[in-house]
């Protein structure tokens, strides 16, 4: 993933990230991105499915999407981390910023529901991970 896309990918308003099960099957989710330096960060529920996946299988593919899940551009093979506390904070803070009342209403809504341990950050970096070809 060049410069350019990494640049598109996290400026744009939302990331289609597709992980996949244990048995192959692709899953798409449209997610908030950020542009985390030479990656992409993304929060989500601790306890989401995408999370186990990534888990199990850091492999993904991720490209511009539409609010509903709908592929604007080319996938992209990545690999997926579940990071640490700190950088999950920061996401949070690029959250905020990027998207505004709406982000800010989100995150307070999740801490409020869920406490701070019950979101988790994960950075997706550019290059395919052993299992992200399918």
């Amino acid at each position: 993933m060049d410069e350019t896309l990494l640049d598109r990918l996290g400026a744009g308003k939302y990331l289609l990230l597709t992980s996949y099960r244990k048995n192959g099957t692709a899953v798409a989710t449209p997610v908030w991105v950020v542009r985390d330096g030479d990656a992409l960060g993304v929060w989500t529920t601790a306890d989401s499915w995408k999370v186990k996946r990534i888990r199990a299988r850091p492999g993904v593919l991720v490209g511009p999407c539409d609010l509903r899940g709908h592929p604007t551009g080319d996938q992209t093979p990545a690999t997926a981390e579940i990071v640490d506390a700190a950088t999950v904070g920061r996401y949070r803070q690029l959250i905020a910023r990027k998207y505004g009342l709406t982000g800010r209403l989100t995150l307070l809504g999740s801490r409020l529901r869920r406490g701070l341990d019950g979101t988790v950050g994960i950075r997706v970096t550019p290059g395919a991970a052993d299992d992200a070809t399918h």
